[in-house]
């Protein structure tokens, strides 16, 4: 019998859970500090895999595309993350670069989105994030290729296993396409969810003179 999809969504609940409480009026004046508290909460609250975050960018025409990365890093210069500079999201950002990030933490109904123009880093900084990962990591780079067609699941099989004995054999090897990337943010806004569906929304904005905050309607 097939999946009636219709009715499976109608059938799905969100937050079965008792949600925190978020008073804006007492949130800090820059977004950073909030970030790392609502992350820190989101671990001790057994959220998945909460430095993952949906990556958006947008090709040469303009057309939109997102997929789910790591978060590598965040500090008063912005949000980071790496991927190999020859991949899709790659080029889109040697285009135009410019990007969004979204944080989805179900267990305590909050999101976090973050925009603005990105930059790579040098590629002496690019290479030390590579190699402060694990050796997965590392193999993964070594294999490259990434977002080219692949003709055979094996031919991936052979290519990762290589990959693996040189990140063993080699812990400082060299990627040279892998590169950091850092998002510095125009825009970052905070979504408290709410059971009766009076989420909180606030929303920072640079401006010449520092973060200005406002509320948004849900």
């Amino acid at each position: 019998m097939e999946t009636d999809l219709h009715e499976l969504l109608r059938s799905l609940r969100v937050w079965d859970t008792e949600l925190p409480v978020f008073d804006p009026a007492e949130a800090p004046e820059e977004p950073l500090p909030l970030f790392a508290r609502w992350l820190a909460q989101a671990v001790t609250a057994g959220q998945t895999e909460p430095h993952t975050m949906s990556l958006a960018t947008s090709d040469e025409d303009g057309l939109p595309d997102v997929r789910t990365v790591m978060l590598h890093g965040a500090d008063a210069n912005g949000w980071s993350f790496a991927t190999h500079a020859t991949s899709r999201k790659g080029r889109h950002l040697a285009t135009r670069p410019y990007a969004a990030l979204g944080f989805y933490w179900p267990a305590q109904g909050r999101q976090v989105r973050v925009r603005g123009p990105v930059t790579p880093a040098s590629p002496e900084e690019s290479q030390a994030d590579l190699h402060a990962r694990s050796t997965g990591a590392l193999a993964a780079a070594l294999v490259g290729h990434q977002s080219e067609v692949l003709d055979s699941v094996g031919e991936l099989a052979r290519a990762s296993e290589s990959a693996w004995e040189r990140a063993q054999r080699e812990p400082e090897a060299q990627a040279p396409s892998w590169t950091l990337y850092l998002v510095r943010p125009d825009e970052v806004e905070f979504f408290q969810g709410d059971a009766r569906r009076r989420h909180v929304r606030l929303d920072y904005r640079r401006t010449e003179e520092g973060w200005a905050r406002q509320l948004l309607w849900p």
